[in-house]
Parts: structure tokens; sequence; C-alpha cells
């Protein structure tokens, strides 16, 4: 049984020391807490730490569950491990972390017959991303008129049920033909409305979920929209569990998707939190956080500069606005630029590409020119079998089979053997203060690796090799017990989709390499270049980035009127350790001659780019 800490002798894990005001936002559990953490902050890190202090100093004790509730899938699973990291297993069980609709879905699975019919889905139900096309065919062929798509679109999402209250034809035959369809297919917005439904129709679940849950953590909480906050504070407000919202309101940047206008106001409002800023930047050095902060006072005028913590260790500029006349030179400098860097001992996976839109046809263009050079090109965004590669990389389920595959190939490698087994417990359902089934499980999954090294080890690699050797790992696992203990598994469809997308993937990697840890290191994406939009970046961190097309024709919309683009454009700034670049080129469009009036005003110099200077 693991022993107690005193709260006063607590001490952080992984990390030297806390600032002051993270500190006292994390002993903070009389009220709620609003924590508002800049860029490089360490927002992941500070709630990790808390998680840690309430569950080793027995704040919140046993059966008592931290809940946890991200904006990205990889943010709810790099919360999730670094807590596994600090906290005992018994401990770290207790600590659960979800994305806003992985916790709604999850409450689906549970309570869906609890939903008054006509509204309760069946069980096979499947999820579906609907569009403005998706809307206007249904208004369509249901022969409605005069309804505007993007109102339904924005109803759907917020009015509650039963849709029949509100007079109102065209919703409430949309959600007639959705749950009355041969395959039942809902869309994260409507599963939302399906939780309040079944909340406020069954008070005893309400009292369930604050009896289980006495902390709730909200991470990049200013992209929360409208209908998930009021679902989260119709279950929570007025009761004795503590919510910590923790963001930035520089870094809004889905508005476009309904995020809540002024998140920290409301939440202060509604809470009655207490505030506390986070004033340090462990990201980036003083150099480039002096000139992101010029971009910071213009969305928030009169804030203080943080501190930062990170230091320079590279020569020469550490950030500039390229100047290009024409395209392909721009393609042709900035590819050989990226090769030099490479060529002087910087790592591929830390050279990050940037674009406000369309990646995919930055990735047309310049991935051909990396390729010569030897260096490839990986954009998250693209779909394998179905799903995009940065979500592949970030389900549960990936998750789950890389530590094995990981063993099967290294001799040693403690930090996968703790994954492997942490999993293989979890799924056996065995408690870690049962030392004797706990060694039962290290006994079998030692003896399974060791079988999967000797397998792997025989015969020549190839992707062949990577279906059998998945179906081998899951077979020993059971795949019933994965898709029962994650509800976003439970429908054929969904595990099947992400199943497909990670063996296809690894299939893809193992085409161009020569071993089986080259290919896992490639599905990973070690050593290539990251290609992304702003939205994608967000939450991540390079050593260099590389933003392409700042020009007047790609950021239209960027105006000193425009908060939305400034934030944006503040995210890009803000994803470097080292160095930021920019691009400009005058065959694309204008100058953004204000912005880069100040950029120039704190050091960003306008330069001949890369491969033109003379």
């Amino acid at each position: 049984m693991v022993t107690r800490i005193n709260p006063c002798e607590w001490k952080p894990q992984g990390v030297d020391d806390l600032e002051p005001n993270a500190w006292e936002g994390l002993r903070e559990n009389k009220q709620h807490a609003a924590v508002l953490a800049g860029a490089g902050a360490g927002k992941t890190e500070f709630l990790a730490q808390k998680a840690a202090y309430l569950l080793q100093t027995g704040i919140c004790s046993d059966p008592n569950r931290i809940l946890a509730i991200s904006f990205k899938n990889d943010a709810a699973r790099v919360l999730k491990e670094r807590v596994n990291l600090r906290c005992a297993p018994e401990q770290s069980r207790r600590f659960e972390s979800f994305t806003y609709d992985g916790f709604t879905k999850f409450l689906l699975d549970r309570f869906r017959l609890a939903i008054p019919e006509p509204y309760a889905p069946p069980p096979d139900y499947n999820i579906y991303f609907p569009n403005k096309g998706t809307f206007q065919e249904f208004l369509n062929n249901q022969k409605i008129r005069g309804v505007n798509v993007y109102q339904l679109q924005k109803d759907i999402a917020n009015l509650p049920l039963p849709a029949g209250q509100h007079n109102y034809l065209a919703l409430k035959s949309y959600w007639q033909c959705r749950l009355t369809s041969d395959e039942v297919a809902l869309s994260f917005q409507m599963i939302n409305r399906l939780i309040e439904y079944l909340i406020r129709s069954n008070p005893n679940i309400k009292h369930a979920l604050r009896s289980t849950y006495p902390f709730v953590f909200l991470d990049e909480f200013q992209d929360t929209t409208s209908p998930q906050y009021e679902l989260l504070k119709f279950i929570f407000l007025e009761s004795n569990s503590l919510i910590t919202a923790v963001g930035d309101d520089k870094q809004q940047i889905m508005g476009w998707a309904g995020a809540l206008p002024e998140a920290f106001n409301v939440f202060n409002q509604d809470f009655g939190a207490k505030n506390f800023d986070l004033v340090s930047n462990w990201r980036s050095h003083p150099e480039l956080v002096s000139m992101q902060h010029a971009i910071a006072q213009m969305i928030t005028p009169g804030l203080t500069q943080p501190e930062a913590k990170n230091t320079k260790n590279m020569k020469g500029d550490v950030a500039a606005i390229w100047g290009y006349s024409d395209r392909n030179d721009e393609i042709q400098g900035v590819s050989n630029w990226i090769s030099e860097q490479i060529n002087s001992g910087t790592k591929a996976h830390e050279l990050a590409i940037l674009v406000r839109t369309h990646a995919d046809k930055l990735e047309v263009e310049i991935a051909p020119h990396l390729l010569n050079k030897g260096i490839s090109i990986r954009n998250v965004a693209r779909i394998v079998d179905g799903i995009a590669i940065q979500d592949i990389l970030t389900e549960k389920l990936t998750t789950i089979i890389l530590p094995f595959l990981y063993l099967g190939v290294l001799e040693r490698s403690p930090e996968n053997w703790n994954r492997a087994l942490i999993s293989l417990c979890a799924l056996e359902g065995v408690d870690f203060v049962d030392e004797r089934a706990h060694s039962q499980q290290q006994d079998r999954l030692q003896y399974f690796s060791r079988l999967l090294r000797q397998d792997l080890s025989n015969g020549n690699f190839h992707k062949g090799r990577i279906n059998p050797t998945i179906s081998s790992i899951l077979a020993f696992l059971t795949e019933d017990a994965i898709r029962s203990s994650i509800s976003e598994y439970k429908q054929d469809r969904d595990y099947n989709r992400v199943l497909n997308g990670i063996v296809s993937l690894l299939e893809e990697c193992a085409d161009c390499s020569s071993s089986w840890l080259e290919a896992l290191d490639r599905f990973q994406g070690v050593d290539q270049v990251p290609l992304m939009t702003i939205h994608k970046s967000k939450g991540l961190e390079f050593q260099t980035i590389i933003f392409f097309g700042l020009d007047a024709k790609t950021w239209w919309s960027l105006t000193p009127d425009n908060p939305e683009e400034l934030r944006s454009f503040f995210v890009a700034f803000t994803r470097a350790k080292q160095s930021t670049f920019f691009t400009s080129c005058s065959q694309t469009g204008n100058p953004v001659t204000w912005i880069e009036e100040i950029l120039t005003s704190v050091g960003v110099n306008k330069l001949a780019g890369p491969g033109c200077e003379n």
C-alpha cells in the first residue's frame, strides 16, 4: 500500500521546482481555480503536478477520482502519461483523462439506456462528421425550405432536447432521421445534447458524477465551446467538485468552431474562481520571448512579459522574414536551408513547417525537393486508410500496441516495459495493491515479450509481418478486453478504423525501412520534417519553426481589428524553442505591412531568403 505524503512535505516530481504562482494554484483545493498560462508556461506539467499532489497526499482519496478534460487527443494522452510517470499505479488509475468528445461518448455508452425515448441510440451507433453539404442534402431530401444551413447546424449543437419543444420542424426531423435510419450515426455535437438530456432526466447520474469526481481539470479551456461549457456547468456548478481551468485567452483560435467568447471571464463569473497567473516561459529563450511579446501586447494591451526560462543555444538570427520574388525560389531555398540544418546536426523532426491552411498543397510542392536530398516530410493531416496520421499517433490503441512492439525489438527498454505492464494490468483488472496478481502479470509480460523478441529477430523484415505481429499482441491482450475498457472502441466501425490505420501506417513505414526499429521510429515521425497547419500545431513545440506564407493573400483576414487571426499568428510564433522564420513571396501576395513593421521593431528583420542572398 502506498504511503500518503503530508501536503507540507510534498515535492514536485520530474522537475526541480515550480514558480510561486504555480505552487499557489497547485495547493488551492478550497475553491475553483482559473490558471492563466501563456505559451510555454507548462500548462500540462502544472496539471500533472497538481494531480500528483492531490493523489499522493490523499486529498483526493480512494475511491474518488480526478477528471481531466483536454481539447485534443494528444493533450489528453500526454497528460495521462505524465501522471503515470509521477504516481504509483494504484494512484494514477484514479486519474481519468478524456477529450470533451471522449468524455461525452464514454457517458453515452455507459448510460445510453437511461436516455428518454425516442432518443436512446442503439448500441451499434456510428460517429460521423457532418458538413454544410450534409445538412443541405438533409433539407433537400426532406423538402424543407427556408431554413438556413448554418443556423440548423448551430441549433443542433445548442438547443436542448426534446427537439419537439422548439416548434422547429427541421430540428425535429433531423433528430428523427438520424435516430431511425438503418445505420444510426451521431455527431459529437448531437452526443453532447444527448448527455445533457440524459443528466437532466436522471438526477442520480448527476449526483454520481459529482461524487466520483471531486476534482475536475479543464485543459486549454479557452477553446471550450459554449455547449461543452454549459454541459460541464450543468453537472458541476453548485457542487462540492472543484474545477481547475487552465489556458490562455491569447491562444484562443477555435472561434470559428464555436469557442466560448471570453471563456475565463465567464468561468470566473459562474464559479467565482480564484485566479493564478503563470509568468514563466519554459519553451523559448529571452530573445525569442521578447519578439513574441510584441504580438501578445497587441492581443492583450499592458500584458507583462513572461520570464524566459530556456537558454539560447544557436548562433545567427533567431527570427527573420525571408523575402522571395519567385515561388520556385522560395521552395528550393527553404529546402536547401533545411538540408543544411540537418547536415549540421539538427534532427529533422525538430524543424517544423507551418502553414495557415492547405498543408497538402505545400506538401506536393516541397516534398520532392526534400526527397532529392534524402529528407522525408510528414504531413500530419494526411489520411491513411480513413484516419489522419496525427490522430493515429494519439489513439489509445496506438499507445497500447507501440510499447509491446518496442519490447519485441529492444533487448532492454524500461520505459516501454512499464507502459506495457500498466496497460496489461489495467485490461486484466489487476489492482496494483494485489502484489501476487501484479507479479503474475509481470511473468506473463516477460514470457510474451521474450517470444515476441524471438519471432521478430527471425527472418527478413518486410511489411507483410506487420499485421500478423499486431494480431499476436492483440490476441495476448485480448481485443474484447481492450474494447470493453475503452468506450471509443465499442463499435466495430470505430475500432476497425483505428486498427486499420495503425496497420496501414506501419506498413507504409516498413516499405522504406530496413528494420523493425527503423519502421517504428518512422511511424512516430522520427527524422521526418513535420508539416502542419497552425491549428494542428497547437500544444506542440519544435526547435525551429518555418512559417510559409506571410503575405496578404494567405492572411487576407489578418488585420489589427481581427483578434482571432492575430491569435493564430501568435500561436504559430510561439511553437519555437530556438528560432522562427517566416517566408514572404511577392509572387504569392503582397506583404502584410503592419505586422512586418511590428516584427522589425523588435528585431525580426526582413532578409533575402536562403538561396537568393546574391
